[in-house]
């Protein structure tokens, strides 16, 4: 039988049964809709850390010279042990970066995560669970902050430990509604006073997290209040991307002599860049694609069964119809193309609708939830490829059923 007659009975055999071809497929398209939603949602996730939350986080061209590695979450009981008997970064290490980074544009050290939250209060205003961060001045230029309003941290506050902040811009948007009337006005924090001297102008949002909800005080003011963190961190901003691993190497050499470490003996601090950020989204995501392709395969096996035995039951009733057509001459070859490609057709149309409602279901929730999604190319292909494979796996046996029907016993079928 030639291909384009056997697509053409397959396609008619199809469209007289709609409503069983549907309910026929609806394993596939259910699994295939997943597949391309989640893995839209994953890589658009991935593609957000690579653009933006790593520069939000870390800074843009810049590194960290830290006391626990960004990928804290994915290291062993054992490494954690021995990264709990590390010095906190102090601001001695800061200097000491700082002098081996002539070329720096800024080197700066802050209070580590989690940051402390507090209320900021002004009259009977108030804004509560402000992220209050402990820095130095130059951690305003590492994180590409600009100021709308004010002027930022200075040298000159640190040195005086003065009782002054600088606030986002949500901050001062809540508190007095004016960005711009917050200058030289008075908040409490913790049941102190601190002078606002500067508004930074607003970063947006990420995943629907502000990052314009924050209070930035000089370190020692700082310290004064929590204490000094067992994460201190030093960041370090370079003009290039191109600079940074060059910068990297003479920071770990210059860390590595001020803490008299022996050629083999391992570092006691780490020296890390958004890459390690990425890195370690990259495997935590690689955890859900270990998932995701044994719930797909239940779904596709599952949905092959059903294209399976709905097509040995289209055989039991297409049973006369096979005898006619053994009878004029349908050869056993003939027969088996027929219904195979007609599984085919059914597993792949199953696949195109899983893709349709999979592509629909990520931009719902891209439209509807702060987490981004992006349908990718290579997705689709494997849906497809799993769709028209399932059809090709599942079709053979009812195929070769029907190529194997005495066409005696099948003219004489009711």
């Amino acid at each position: 039988m030639p291909l384009g007659e056997a697509l053409r009975l397959a396609v008619a055999t199809i469209a007289s049964a709609k409503l069983r071809s549907f309910f026929t497929l609806l394993g596939i398209i259910v699994s295939v809709a997943f597949l391309v939603a989640v893995v839209a949602v994953i890589q658009g996730m991935n593609a957000y850390v690579r653009e933006n939350l790593t520069g939000a986080i870390i800074g843009t061209n810049a590194f960290q010279v830290r006391r626990t590695p960004i990928s804290i979450g994915l290291l062993t009981d054992a490494e954690v042990r021995a990264i709990a008997k590390r010095p906190i970064i102090s601001p001695e290490d800061a200097e000491t970066v700082r002098r081996a980074l002539p070329d720096a544009q800024a080197v700066a050290l802050q209070a580590g995560w989690p940051a402390p939250q507090a209320d900021v209060v002004f009259g009977n205003q108030s804004v509560g669970d402000v992220l209050i961060l402990g820095v130095t001045p130059p951690y305003q230029l590492v994180q590409d902050y600009k100021i709308l309003h004010g002027q930022p941290l200075t040298a000159m506050d640190m040195r005086g430990r003065r009782q002054v902040v600088a606030i986002g811009f949500d901050v001062a948007d809540k508190l007095f509604r004016t960005p711009a009337s917050a200058i030289g006005k008075k908040v409490r924090i913790t049941g102190r006073e601190f002078t606002v001297t500067g508004v930074f102008a607003t970063k947006g949002q990420t995943l629907g997290q502000s990052f314009d909800g924050f209070v930035l005080m000089p370190l020692p003011m700082f310290e004064s209040i929590w204490g000094r963190r067992r994460t201190t961190v030093v960041s370090v901003k370079m003009a290039s991307a191109a600079a940074i691993p060059g910068a990297m190497d003479r920071a770990e050499e210059a860390m590595r002599v001020a803490h008299k470490l022996r050629p083999n003996e391992p570092n006691d601090f780490t020296v890390d860049k958004a890459d390690a950020l990425i890195a370690f989204w990259t495997q935590l995501t690689a955890l859900l694609f270990t998932v995701i392709p044994a719930v797909v395969i239940i779904g596709i096996v599952v949905g092959g069964i059903v294209i399976m035995n709905i097509m040995l039951m289209s055989i039991s009733e297409r049973t006369r119809e096979i005898g006619i057509r053994k009878a004029v001459g349908a050869t056993r070859t003939a027969i088996r193309t027929q219904f195979l490609v007609e599984t085919v057709i059914l597993a792949t149309l199953g696949g195109l609708i899983g893709v349709a409602a999979g592509w629909s279901l990520a931009q719902l929730v891209a439209a509807t939830t702060p987490l981004p999604a992006r349908v990718t190319l290579w997705s689709v292909g494997v849906a497809l490829a799993l769709g028209a494979g399932t059809g090709i796996i599942f079709g053979v046996y009812p195929a070769t059923r029907a190529a194997r029907l005495d066409p005696i016993t099948a003219l004489r079928a009711e």
